[in-house]
């Protein structure tokens, strides 16, 4: 399926994002306003007036995922090496994670600027990541006023020039654009460790908000970039990674 891919080429990431706000009472009128606009979408009510507690309840569930009304507040990253003696496979996960999300994107930004802003010799890997992951952070990036790293700044650009993206989910529709497929079902069907064994994306912001919480956060999402990176071993028909090859830096 993926040919002669250099694993130690591509690098492996997960985002979580939160609302830009505790609450909907903590927007401006003007966002306000315009949430409520978007609201009509997200609650599929497109000729209906939607109520302040329906908008308040749709902020909390939902804003975070959209770039205009939420803000990322971890990317966890994966890479692959080998062990020198052993000849053994290995991931490295490391977290950026910051409650400044302009301090916590300078440096992701930093890190694949110096090694991985070459595409055509290095990769990234996700889930969903062509749809979400990528296009999110390059949003945000210009929302927060910083440069985009060479490899990522694909706006406009054909398919055939983000080939450096390497989509788990993509490559497991086979053409089918009909359904989404979730991790979650995926580590269950190749029968690796779910990676939604204690919070799932509908907590981060609870966690984040209420709990102050941001280890745990980073935790779940290193937990996602790892289970991508056994997905895509099972996909190019290779053995799973052992806890004793997972590093936490």
């Amino acid at each position: 399926m993926l040919g002669h891919l250099d694993l130690s080429k591509v690098l492996f990431l997960d985002v979580e994002c939160v609302s830009g706000k505790a609450n909907y009472d903590e927007l401006n009128d003007d966002f306000k306003y315009l949430w409520k606009l978007k609201s009509k979408s997200v609650l599929r009510k497109y000729d209906e007036e939607i109520t302040e507690e329906e908008a308040d309840a749709a902020y909390k569930d939902k804003a975070g995922i959209y770039a205009e009304f939420g803000k990322i507040v971890c990317i966890s990253v994966g890479i692959i090496a080998r062990n020198p003696e052993t000849k053994e496979l290995f991931v490295r996960l490391k977290s950026f994670a910051s409650e400044d999300e302009a301090e916590l994107l300078r440096d992701f930004s930093q890190m694949v600027t110096q090694y991985y802003n070459n595409t055509t010799t290095h990769a990234f890997c996700g889930h969903n990541i062509r749809e979400f992951d990528m296009p999110y952070i390059c949003r945000r990036l210009l929302i927060n006023q910083l440069p985009l790293p060479n490899s990522l700044n694909i706006a406009g650009k054909k398919p055939w020039e983000t080939k450096h993206f390497i989509d788990t989910l993509e490559l497991w529709k086979f053409g089918d654009y009909k359904n989404y497929t979730s991790l979650k079902l995926l580590a269950a069907v190749f029968g690796f460790p779910s990676p939604k064994d204690d919070i799932d994306g509908s907590e981060v912001g609870r966690v984040f908000w209420e709990e102050n919480d941001l280890p745990r956060i980073a935790k779940y999402c290193e937990k996602d970039v790892l289970a991508t990176v056994q997905l895509l071993l099972k996909y190019m028909l290779q053995p799973l990674l052992t806890d004793d090859q997972v590093i936490h830096v």
